[in-house]
């Protein structure tokens, strides 16, 4: 029997969106890196270069998750794209400023927002 599925992606013009669907710490570290680098497949810059990082489906997440946010982010930065995070919850938004993973990424209340965020020319942004 399969593990269940923990990454869900899809492209929305330039931008992969990676659905989280479940809590990452439930499977084996092996298992999250297979499923992972199957969603970033579909990072290929400079048709698809930025990445918004979906949380409506989890409230909690712990070490696990927060490798896989610093492997995605090294990939975008590598294809030259932008990353975002949505849909984070009170609980989710304190595990991401404990590691000071907050100041790395926008955090967005809306996957409409987060894509707004990085397609966002870099010279508007500030």
């Amino acid at each position: 029997m399969s593990p269940p599925r923990i990454f869900d992606s899809d492209c929305d013009g330039d931008t992969l969106v990676i659905m989280l669907l479940g809590d990452v710490s439930t499977l084996i570290p092996e298992h999250a890196r297979v499923e992972l680098n199957q969603a970033l497949e579909k990072l290929r810059p400079p048709e698809v270069k930025h990445v918004v990082v979906d949380f409506e489906q989890i409230g909690y997440f712990g070490s696990l998750m927060l490798g896989s946010l610093h492997i995605i982010w090294k990939r975008v930065r590598q294809s030259g794209g932008r990353m975002a995070l949505c849909n984070v919850s009170p609980t989710g938004r304190e595990v991401l400023r404990v590691a000071r993973f907050d100041t790395l990424w926008p955090i967005c209340g809306s996957r409409e927002e987060a894509l707004a965020t990085v397609r966002q020319d870099r010279r508007q942004a500030g």
